[in-house]
């Protein structure tokens, strides 16, 4: 049987159930909401002892911490199967796709497995990231030479 894309639009549309798109943008927005708050609160404790500099490096290590015991716990995939985006695009999202393959592939060995695997999501936004950080560097860089 062959459908054309409109024939197979309308099955898809007919079988798949309709996505609770309010209540997926609500987890999203509170938990990424809460991440972030946890993340403002070890700042603000951090502060106490320590320079804003040292405070805010002192956070990130901590959540980038936070976020590789719970994924090893496996509870970070959990909650980001709820959550969604609410846990990607906080700093805890690059360090669970840091760790996840890295707990994945361990059977495969040091080299071969967690070596080779372990930047396979990650890998792509460093690159690109540093790419783009180049560009603009350039460009900031000629903005001044002009302006």
């Amino acid at each position: 049987m062959k459908l054309n894309p409109k024939e197979y639009a309308r099955m898809v549309s007919r079988t798949s159930p309709p996505s609770p798109v309010v209540k997926d943008c609500l987890w999203a927005f509170f938990v990424g909401g809460g991440i972030c708050l946890l993340g403002e609160g070890l700042r603000q404790v951090f502060l106490i002892w320590y320079d804003a500099t040292m405070a805010g490096t002192l956070t990130s290590i901590a959540l980038i911490f936070l976020s590789a015991v719970c994924t090893m716990a496996g509870w970070y995939q959990k909650l980001a199967a709820k959550a969604g985006a609410g846990t990607l695009v906080p700093i805890t999202g690059f360090a669970n796709s840091v760790v996840s393959p890295a707990i994945e592939f361990k059977a495969e060995g040091w080299v071969t497995g967690i070596g080779a695997k372990i930047f396979g999501i990650a890998g792509p936004v460093i690159a690109y990231g540093t790419a783009a950080s180049a560009v603009w560097g350039v460009l900031y860089w000629l903005m001044g030479k002009v302006g």
